[in-house]
């Protein structure tokens, strides 16, 4: 009997040791002051230039039978698989034209608090806006 509660005990211990840093991480990720997330909502505003508003990527047109995207869809995306993309592209083993740049300019705090910002946003399919013409005549000068 003391012999099954002592395993018990170990494997409680050893199961406990192993979770709880992981959910006391996550429980720092979303937990922030306002300051914190004003600077984190800038900063994601800063990526909407190449991926959207709140992460959501215009598509490109139809390019014969294949349909084009202009950059990824951050909104939606699963917090490690963001983390380990930012990573990738600040130690240089992801290929980019310019996101290293702005990965390396980031903490890993930032990275991480960025990757749960955009998680929690809905994906939205986007499309460009059609041209627009104009139709009325000007006066010459």
């Amino acid at each position: 009997m003391k012999k099954t509660l002592a395993i018990w005990f170990c494997l409680v211990l050893l199961i406990s040791s192993s979770v709880l840093p992981v959910i006391g991480n996550a429980d720092e990720l979303l937990t922030a002051t306002a300051q914190q997330n004003n600077h984190i909502r800038a900063l994601a505003a800063s990526c909407a230039a190449c991926h959207g508003t709140l992460g959501n990527a215009v598509l490109l047109p139809n390019v014969g039978s294949k349909v084009g995207q202009a950059n990824a869809v951050l909104a939606g995306m699963a917090v490690s698989a963001f983390t380990s993309k930012m990573l990738g592209f600040r130690d240089g083993s992801e290929k980019a034209t310019v996101m290293h740049h702005h990965a390396k300019g980031l903490s890993l705090d930032e990275i991480n608090q960025l990757a749960v910002h955009f998680s929690q946003q809905k994906p939205v399919v986007t499309s460009p806006l059609k041209p627009q013409t104009l139709q009325a005549e000007h006066e010459p000068l």
